[in-house]
């Protein structure tokens, strides 16, 4: 391996994986269903989460309601409870925060944790503090999580991933070899099944095969990315952490599932100009604009139809999308057909928005409907999201986007607290029920 450190820990880098998060957050808000084959994704008609438990009996995720049903017919199925799962996340960074504040939130149920230098106020060393850090995890949260304790960012997550559920692996810098050498490369973090192939074609079949090779034949067979993993892999920090709320996006998506599939224009529509409008909170919470985007509209046969447009000024409001969807709805939609979601792809985002001076005052009206959403968005925050919204959007916010068995409520949602309303709750989840 090339120039590996002879310190066990030059830095120290944390990662945190919930172990089947979502299915965990239901167990542990409701001890209950402890041991029991749990699988969220009800409405959605395909497994979104499962327990180990359902993964025994040989449920896998997207697996469809009916077959899991046949193999496990003792299963709890679920409608997701996002808002709950959210809180429990939140409470994830926050205990990980205690020992440091340099926290990367990479997604709902994992983070990045810098320990570096951390020893002496913590009172502890590093080792001490990934077996901390998961003891409080497990404890409060009631669930269990794996964590990895490394050099950098891709090797931590190897050891997060060693040893599931509830691992504790901690790689030192000069034994890093022993778990790359039983480590595939597919497997790792940031090498997809095309360059897994690629690799392999090379006879590279381990993690170590790759990180045994020189820099120079990296870079003149790999690009970049994949060259920074064979740094990291050779104990190097590259990837520092993202820290505090991210705020650059390449692009920003939105989709909803509705059942039953439907034919009515009006009401895929609405669908999806409550995507767009979804799309478009998020650009304006973190002061982006877009010029460019797609939607899609998916049929009950999963094939996908989308198309593609550009904007002629960049916007951080739904009204002009929405009416730029308009006037091609018909190219897309086909009447009869039977349609189950509909997307939407923000891209182009910047943080400027750069007008150019127009004949016909499109530009300054843009900027007057931009002032509304301002004070849409005051509105949204004190009263709750989509307090205000469209009328394009109103059958979908009105109507439910699920129906029948899909449609069950949540318990977050089914039992409120005092003072709560169905647009604005307090941060407690609901104690559930096992029905």
């Amino acid at each position: 391996m090339q120039h590996l450190t002879h310190h066990s820990f030059p830095r120290a880098i944390l990662h945190v994986d919930g172990d089947a998060f979502f299915a965990s957050c239901e167990v542990a808000k409701n001890p209950a269903l402890r041991g029991k084959p749990v699988v969220t994704g009800k409405e959605r008609g395909i497994a979104s989460s499962m327990s180990y438990e359902a993964k025994a009996r040989g449920v896998t995720r997207a697996m469809r309601l009916s077959e899991i049903r046949k193999i496990c017919p003792d299963v709890i199925i679920l409608p997701s409870d996002y808002e709950t799962y959210s809180l429990y996340s939140q409470r994830m960074y926050e205990i990980v925060r205690r020992y440091t504040n340099d926290i990367e939130e990479y997604s709902i149920d994992e983070c990045f944790a810098d320990l570096t230098g951390m020893r002496r106020p913590n009172n502890m060393s590093y080792e001490e503090m990934a077996m901390k850090i998961k003891h409080d995890l497990d404890t409060e949260l009631g669930m269990t999580f794996s964590v990895g304790l490394s050099v950098n960012k891709v090797t931590a997550k190897i050891g997060s991933k060693w040893k599931k559920p509830s691992g504790l692996t901690i790689i030192h810098g000069y034994n890093l070899h022993l778990y790359l050498s039983k480590w595939p490369i597919g497997k790792i973090w940031g090498i997809g099944p095309n360059t897994e192939m690629y690799l392999k074609k090379q006879g590279i079949t381990t993690s170590l095969d790759f990180a045994t090779k020189s820099p120079e034949w990296v870079r003149a067979h790999l690009s970049k990315p994949f060259q920074e993993i064979h740094a990291e892999l050779n104990g190097r920090f590259i990837y520092p952490l993202t820290l505090g709320v991210k705020h650059d996006y390449a692009s920003i998506s939105k989709t909803r599932t509705f059942t039953p599939s439907s034919t009515d224009s009006s009401f895929i529509f609405s669908q999806l100009s409550k995507n767009i409008e979804n799309a478009c909170i998020k650009l304006r919470r973190h002061h982006l604009f877009t010029k460019r985007f797609t939607f899609f509209l998916k049929t009950q046969d999963f094939r996908y139809h989308a198309l593609e447009l550009k904007l002629l000024q960049e916007v951080c409001v739904p009204e002009k999308i929405v009416a730029t969807v308009r006037e091609v709805w018909n190219t897309i939609y086909r009447a009869g057909i039977q349609y189950r979601a509909t997307g939407v792809t923000l891209m182009e985002l910047s943080h400027e928005n750069v007008s150019t001076i127009d004949m016909f005052g499109h530009h300054e009206l843009i900027d007057r409907v931009q002032k509304i959403h301002e004070a849409v968005d005051l509105v949204d925050a004190k009263y709750g999201k989509h307090s205000v919204f469209l009328g394009s959007s109103f059958r979908a916010m009105t109507d439910a986007a699920h129906r029948g068995s899909r449609g069950e409520q949540t318990e977050r949602r089914a039992h409120l607290f005092r003072g709560e309303t169905k647009r604005r709750r307090i941060g407690i989840p609901l104690l559930g029920t096992v029905k």
